[in-house]
C-alpha cells in the first residue's frame, strides 16, 4: 500500500512538472509547433508518459507470435496507416513527422525500443494526448489483433530490409495528382518558399 501510495504520488508530481514546464514553455514561445523541443521537455514528456499509462497496460504481453504471417500484416498495416508521418522505416522522417510537436519518434531508436509491448499496444490503441498521435483502437477486445500486429513490426523496424521497404512503398496509400501537387506546395512553404514562384512586395 505504501509502494502504491508513492507511485501515484510520484505520478502527480511529473504530471504537475509536465504542466508547469508546457504553461512556462508557452508562454516563452508561443503555441507554435515549429521549435524543436528540448532536451529537457522531451524526457518530461516520456516520463509522464509512462506514469499515465496504466500499470496493469504496460505489463499486458502479446498475445500473438511473431510469425512471418504476423510481420506481413503487420508491415502492411503500418504501410497504410502509419508510415505518413512515420515513414517506412519507423524513423519519422517525413513532411508530416518533422513539423509535429513532439516529433514523430525514430521508432528504431531506444527510446521506443525499450517500451514493453503492453505500452506500445497502448500508444496504438489511445494515441496520445497532446500529441499528432491519434487512438486507432476501439471497445471491441476481437480487433485488437491489428495492434499487436504493429508491435510486432514495431520490433522488427530496426531490422528492415531494403526488400522490405520496396515492399512497404508499394503498400503506402495512393496519392492523386491533387494531393502530390498539394505535398509539394506544403514542402516549398516549409522550406521558406514561395509557392507561386514570385516575389511577394510590400
Amino acid at each position: 500500500m505504501k509502494r502504491l501510495g508513492s507511485l501515484v504520488v510520484t505520478a502527480l508530481a511529473t504530471v504537475g512538472l509536465a504542466a508547469l514546464f508546457y504553461a512556462a514553455s508557452f508562454f516563452v514561445q508561443g503555441i507554435s509547433a515549429r521549435p524543436q523541443p528540448t532536451a529537457l521537455e522531451t524526457r518530461v514528456a516520456r516520463t509522464a508518459r509512462h506514469y499515465l499509462i496504466p500499470a496493469q497496460a504496460r505489463a499486458r504481453p502479446n498475445p500473438l507470435a511473431a510469425t512471418p504471417e504476423v510481420l506481413a500484416s503487420g508491415m502492411a498495416h503500418f504501410a497504410d496507416h502509419c508510415a505518413t508521418c512515420h515513414g517506412n522505416d519507423g524513423k519519422g522522417d517525413t513532411v508530416y513527422g518533422r513539423k509535429m510537436f513532439p516529433r514523430a519518434p525514430d521508432m528504431t531508436a531506444a527510446a521506443t525500443q525499450s517500451l514493453s509491448d503492453g505500452e506500445l499496444f497502448w500508444v496504438a490503441e489511445n494515441g496520445v494526448r497532446l500529441t499528432g498521435m491519434p487512438g486507432f483502437g476501439d471497445d471491441e477486445p476481437a480487433n485488437d489483433g491489428e495492434s499487436w500486429e504493429l508491435v510486432h513490426f514495431i520490433r522488427h523496424l530496426p531490422e528492415l530490409s531494403a526488400d522490405e521497404l520496396a515492399a512497404m512503398e508499394r503498400l503506402n496509400p495512393t496519392l492523386s495528382r491533387a494531393d502530390v501537387e498539394r505535398e509539394q506546395e506544403i514542402e516549398s512553404f516549409l522550406a521558406g518558399d514561395d509557392p507561386a514562384g514570385k516575389s511577394h512586395h510590400h
